[in-house]
């Protein structure tokens, strides 16, 4: 199966040496699982650095919610209040981390890859905004187009989740996406794929994308997953809160991880890195036995 091996974000190379953890830093009052618990720059900052501390590649900032129960959209100003302090803060006293801007606005990718980002994790695969590719392309930053459908109220809920073949529209759709971000000028070797779990799709529209995702991985672009304490995690394992997802989260990233994703993002950072390591080390090793025979 082809996978990744390496993802060009501004100024860095990153390796698929082994899985990348993406940490999630919600600097708003109403994500779905943890709202308001990292609201303030210090508790924004700290959080992070713990993060960085159990294992994190990349620390994920996002100001605005999409969570299933139709999130408040916010304006630039207000968005770029609550992130660029945090992005800025975190790039002067953990450089080595990789911060990614979570946003669907072009403004806010400008302003925050100004402050220190270097990859640009949009949602909405560039549907928003259409400038989203010309400041990606201008600024060498790494994108990550996810599949999505309608706006940031509703693209967290079933409004939009009707398929025929979901795996077929989803990458058709996707396809679409990536091809918009080329012709924006964004090069090859700084697109990372989403196939957007829990997006405008029901539980098992989610479960055909992750057992889908070898032909995902034909496109050689590195698969990003983000399945963390989600819904349709809960509806199987019978645990209605979401923070208490945590094993269940970790079960459907390994999963992953052995159908080509190679960068997962996580609230529970230790967790999932510990986890992907091993089950990566298993991998390795099956990969060198089968090139004995």
């Amino acid at each position: 199966m082809p996978s990744a091996t390496s993802w060009r974000v501004k100024g860095r190379l990153l390796t698929m040496h082994r899985p990348l953890i993406m940490g999630i830093l919600n600097v708003t009052p109403d994500s779905f699982s943890d709202g308001g618990q990292f609201f303030s720059p210090d508790a924004a900052i700290e959080h992070a650095r713990r993060m960085r501390a159990e294992g994190a590649d990349i620390i994920d900032v996002g100001g605005e919610s999409t969570r299933p129960q139709g999130a408040l959209p916010v304006d630039s100003a207000e968005e770029l209040r609550r992130i660029i302090p945090v992005i800025e803060a975190i790039a002067e006293s953990v450089p080595e981390v990789v911060l990614s801007i979570d946003t669907v606005k072009s403004e806010v990718a400008r302003r925050a890859l100004e402050a220190g980002a270097r990859i640009v994790n949009d949602v909405s695969g560039f549907r928003l905004d259409p400038r989203m590719g010309e400041i990606c392309a201008d600024t060498d930053a790494g994108v990550v187009l996810m599949h999505s459908r309608g706006g940031v109220s509703e693209m967290g809920t079933y409004a939009h989740a009707e398929y025929g073949d979901v795996v077929d529209d989803v990458l058709a759709e996707l396809g679409q996406r990536v091809e918009v971000a080329r012709r924006s000028g964004v090069a090859t070797d700084r697109i990372a794929v989403d196939p957007g779990i829990g997006f405008a799709k029901r539980g098992e529209h989610s479960l055909n994308m992750l057992a889908a995702l070898p032909e995902l991985a034909k496109w050689g672009y590195p698969i990003v997953v983000g399945v963390s304490r989600k819904r349709f995690l809960g509806e199987i394992a019978g645990v209605n809160e979401p923070a208490a997802r945590v094993h269940a989260t970790v079960g459907a990233n390994v999963a992953a991880l052995h159908r080509g994703a190679r960068v997962f993002r996580v609230h529970d950072v230790a967790a999932n890195r510990q986890a992907l390591d091993v089950a990566w080390a298993i991998m390795q090793r099956e990969t060198e036995a089968s090139g004995r025979t």
